[in-house]
């Protein structure tokens, strides 16, 4: 539950612990044990001015099965059960809204038993616990792959999503962007780009990477030596054809993009290879009108 929340604009910190139970601070295999009462759960500290709480609900709700009382996948007991913890009646209201609203888009065909309950003490799961996704991506890839959480999710938030995506995308577009595809080298539309701008996600317009990073490869495919911000480009492991690489997605549509290699120039050392398909140009003269002229002063400066 940690990396889809730290992906947001705005979130401070995110620990993994417990809480709803009645011991104090317990021990992972306390919990897990089902005789303290507690729920595996994270704490994330935000920033209501940039984050609001309905875009927390959301993305909450977009990443477990809502509809079992029993644990989460191949996760069973108590300590796995679905919760969201309010901290005053504000957050009530919202956490309710949001599950009635679920409730009545009939995504799901069985009722939703998440349960809304009011935070009590949150206490820190031990050490080794936090932001495990990063101490072991090798382990935590296969691990959600293999649990079927990725494939729930697919089936009842990413299938009923790209439906609307392929009247708005052509079809390499959709085929990179939503089904992982990749278009071929040297006949794709950016390789050869030389002018000055930026690129956007071509789903949902969040600015990914800018000219001033590009560089010649010689792989066909537009690559840049970075993206234009960081958040923006979150990674993710890739096991398909046999081969175990760094994918790249956007942060914001979670489109496909291309994969990220450690053979680009210095000082960084990275080529991100991606996808002309997945992107959109904007040219430099015309990112005030697009609504992008917070960049101008890039090439202002390049420039100058």
């Amino acid at each position: 539950m940690v990396g889809p929340f730290e992906e947001l604009d705005g979130i401070h910190q995110i620990l993994s612990g417990y809480t709803g139970g009645h011991k104090e601070n317990p021990t992972y295999h306390e919990v897990c044990s089902d005789e303290t009462g507690h729920f595996e759960a994270i704490q994330i500290t935000y920033d209501p001015a940039a984050v609001a709480y309905e875009t927390l609900l959301d993305r909450f709700w977009r990443q477990i099965d809502p509809t079992d009382p029993g644990g989460q996948f191949h996760d069973r007991g108590s300590s796995y059960r679905t919760a969201i913890f309010y901290h005053d009646e504000g957050q009530r209201e919202k956490a309710e809204a949001s599950k009635k609203e679920l409730e009545e888009s009939r995504r799901f065909d069985k009722p939703i038993v998440t349960q809304i309950l009011p935070a009590s003490t949150f206490y820190p799961a031990e050490a080794y616990h936090q932001d495990y996704h990063k101490k072991s991506p090798f382990r935590y890839g296969l691990y959600r792959m293999g649990s079927g959480r990725d494939a729930f999710l697919e089936q009842y938030w990413r299938k009923p999503e790209k439906a609307q995506l392929k009247q708005k995308l052509s079809p390499v577009q959709y085929e990179v962007t939503q089904n992982n595809g990749t278009e071929p080298p040297f006949r794709n539309e950016y390789w050869d780009n030389h002018r000055e701008g930026i690129y956007v996600d071509i789903v949902s317009g969040e600015p990914l990477f800018s000219s001033i990073d590009k560089f010649d490869s010689g792989c066909g495919w537009p690559s840049f030596s970075r993206p234009l911000h960081e958040e923006k480009v979150k990674e993710k492991m890739d096991l398909s054809h046999g081969m175990t690489r760094t994918e790249v997605r956007s942060q914001g549509a979670d489109s496909h993009l291309g994969h990220v290699f450690d053979d680009g120039p210095a000082p960084g050392g990275l080529r991100y290879c991606i996808n002309s398909a997945a992107l959109r140009f904007i040219p430099k003269e015309d990112l005030e009108k697009e609504g992008y002229g917070q960049y101008k002063s890039l090439f202002e400066k390049k420039n100058s």
